[in-house]
Order: structure tokens, then sequence, then C-alpha cells
């Protein structure tokens, strides 16, 4: 009757759960499995934490690009200056240079800018920063800029003064209405060359972009002030490009460069950015094969068990066999016993892992409060906080990876009590 039961039948599902509850005699069994399910949980629940972390990060990182800088730029080859020999790389036709990206398909805004890099003074406090000129409409295109909830005071006032970034703004130690000055090295030209030009500018509006770098360093100015104030009348630096889908930039390269004109190079946010990006790619491979192996690691403890666990009941296994038992049934009431250990501490770790990545601002806040704070220093990782993202394939990699190894490392012990001679079983008993 036995031999023509079904596999995983009901009989064998009890025979496992009776092992699995150990009697004190046998409590090094019940020791090695809890062994087992507490470094199943810790395993799937830390590769869980470092995938959500791995992929907010990512995010983040590349939300602050795309949501305050050009998805691509576009500049001037340049021309040599026949009168100063320098390469001149401004944009004389910006505007119909500009008509004819817009119409590009996938390209969602244009905007020419001023771009230079100045000293911004307030009393004794002074800052290189860098000027980008800019219009009205413009900068409220740009979304981490133009986040009225991150943002201080009127963007609409920007032709009143100029926008200044947080750190820019905590690095002089302004405000909304204070008055910063802008010192320029190249700016009026006299009859013994150029000398510096200073202008001091009301600050209208202070943003936030989540970046420290750009908070830290970018200042927004009005593009027909930018124009006089550094000398660009009627020129522009470059294009500011925005498109629709920037993770496939690179298909509207060919296209942007056809639409710009010949002496045209673009310069794409992957191009900035890329080398981070690889690098964190190649960080995040490795991250997974070694918390990989900490799972390995937890699942062989499973087998540790196992082995104790058909030591410790031989002479039940003989009696079984001698009452019908097939070799596939005792595989299969030691291999629930150890799967079910797997699926368990699984579970808990997907559950504890989950609990992490959602609540992970107040359980980093705690942490840093109890480090006495600056444990992120956002000047290192460029953004302000520690991001979680939790996505549903993070999730059932781990989920599969710990399943599939904890039902590997069970078949070979119980393999080992299905094989077992129960004559020799009985023989000392």
């Amino acid at each position: 009757m036995a031999g023509r039961a079904s596999p995983f039948a009901p009989f064998e599902w009890m025979i496992a759960w009776r092992y699995l509850r150990a009697k004190r005699a046998e409590g090094g069994v019940s020791v090695m499995t809890w062994i087992s399910l507490i470094g199943i949980t810790l395993a799937v629940m830390a590769l869980i934490a470092t995938l959500a972390v791995r992929s907010g990060f990512r995010a983040e990182f590349v939300d602050t690009i795309l949501g305050a800088n050009a998805h691509v730029t576009v500049y001037n080859a340049g021309e040599v200056d026949a009168q100063t020999g320098r390469i001149d790389r401004m944009l004389g036709d910006y505007e119909a240079m500009a008509a004819r990206v817009r119409a590009v398909p996938g390209v969602t805004r244009v905007a020419p800018l001023v771009k230079a890099q100045v000293m911004a003074n307030v009393r004794d406090r002074n800052a290189g920063v860098e000027i980008f000129g800019i219009t009205l409409d413009n900068l409220k295109t740009i979304p981490r800029v133009a986040n009225p909830e991150t943002g201080q005071g009127d963007i609409d006032r920007f032709y009143d003064g100029i926008a200044i970034g947080s750190g820019v703004a905590r690095e002089l130690g302004v405000g909304i209405g204070d008055k910063v000055k802008i010192i320029s090295p190249g700016g009026v030209k006299t009859a013994f060359g150029s000398s510096p030009r200073v202008s001091a500018y009301e600050v209208t509006y202070i943003f936030s972009a989540g970046r420290y770098d750009i908070d830290r360093t970018r200042i927004y100015m009005p593009f027909a002030e930018a124009q006089s104030f550094f000398n660009r009348e009627g020129r522009a630096d470059e294009l500011e490009i925005m498109v629709e889908d920037p993770e496939h930039i690179d298909e509207l390269s060919l296209p942007l460069i056809r639409a710009a004109g010949e002496r045209a190079l673009i310069w794409t946010w992957k191009d900035q950015s890329g080398g981070f990006l690889r690098a964190l790619e190649v960080e995040d491979n490795v991250m997974f094969i070694i918390l990989s192996i900490l799972v390995l690691i937890a699942a062989m403890n499973i087998t540790s068990g196992l082995i104790m666990l058909v030591k410790n009941k031989g002479r039940d296994i003989g009696i079984l066999r001698t009452m019908g038992l097939t070799e596939g049934a005792v595989l299969r009431v030691f291999f629930i016993c150890g799967a079910f250990t797997g699926i368990i501490g699984t579970v808990m770790g997907v559950v504890l892992g989950c609990l992490f990545a959602i609540y992970i601002d107040p359980l980093f806040a705690a942490v840093n409060w109890m480090m006495g704070g600056q444990v992120w220093d956002p000047s290192v990782r460029g953004i302000y906080y520690l991001p979680a993202q939790l996505r549903f394939e993070d999730v059932m990699s781990a989920v599969v990876l710990s399943l599939g190894l904890s039902f590997i490392v069970t078949i070979f012990p119980a393999r080992r009590a299905a094989r077992m001679n129960p004559v020799e079983a009985l023989r000392y008993e």
C-alpha cells in the first residue's frame, strides 16, 4: 500500500512534522534547526535590504541627474578667433539651432544657456559657483529646481535677481532678499585689457535639487542679464535639451547632431555619469555574489541538522523500511524536514527585508542618532539620504535563490537516509 501512495502523501508530512518537533533527548537537532532558520532569515533579509538600497541609490542618483541637468548638451566644435587665437565655441545662431533641435521627435525641451564660473561674495564669505543664464520659462521646466516643496521664495520674481542652490545659500549665509556679489574675472574690456566685473543681485529663489554638488555650486541668472554680464550679447554657450526617454538617449544622438548642424557636438548625461553608473553596476554584482554566498552558508546549516536527524532516527528509518516504506518515501520525508526550514526562514527573511526597506528612513535616523550624526556625508555620496526602492524582481530573485539553495542542500542527507540499509539500522537496537 505504501508503494502505491502518491508522492508527498499526508503520512509523509505527518512523519516529517513529528521529526521536526525534536524531543529533549534530541536537543542538538532542535538547536541546529533553529540555527538554520535564523541564519536563512538573516541572510535573505540582508540580501533584500541590499538589493533595495542598491536600486534606490541608483534611482535617486539618476533622478537627480535627469531632474536638474540636461539630458543632452549641444555645443559648438569651435572656430579659431583670428585676433586672439582663442577657440570660440559660442553659438551665434542659437535660436535657429534651438528651433531645428526642438523639431526632432522625442525632444521635449530646448533651452539656450550662458554658462560661466565666477566667485560669489557676501561680506567675508566667498564661494566658487557656476552661473547658468536661462529664461524664466525654461527655469520652470527643470523639475528638481522649480519644485515648490523644496524651494524657498518666489520663482516668478526670477527676473528681479538670481536663484541660488541651498548649498550656496548655506555657504554664504544668505536668505531670500539678501544681496550676493557676483565677481567675474573676465568682465569689462578696457584699453589695458579685461578687468573684473562685479555686480550685486538679490536672492529671489533658493532651490534644493537633491544633489550636494548641484546645490553647492549652481546659481541661475536671467538669460539676458547673463549675456550682458559675461559679454555674450546675441550669443549663447550651449543648448540644454531634455527628452522623453533619457534611458535610450543614444538612439537620438544622430538625429540631434544632424538637426544642430555640421559643427555641433553633443554630450549626453550618460557620457557625464556613465563611468559612475558602470561602477555601481559592478559593485551591485559583487555584492549580490557575496550575499548569495552568505545565503549558501546559512543553507548549509540545514545539511548539518539533517545529518544529525538522520543519525538519531536510524532505528525509526529501519522500522519504517521493514514496514514497506520505499526509499522515495523516506527521501521525501527528510526532504520535507529540510525544505520546511528553508521555506519558513525565507518567508521570515522576506518580511523583515521588506520592512527594512519600507522603514529605512526612521531606522537610518536612529542609527545616525546613536552614532552622533554625520553617518551619511552628502559631499561624498552626492545625495542627502540613504534611499531604498523595493522592487518585485529583487524580492523574487532573493526568494528563488534562498529556496533553490535550501532544496538542493537538503537532497544529499535525504538521499543518505533513503539508502540506509534497514538491517544495518536495526542491528544494534
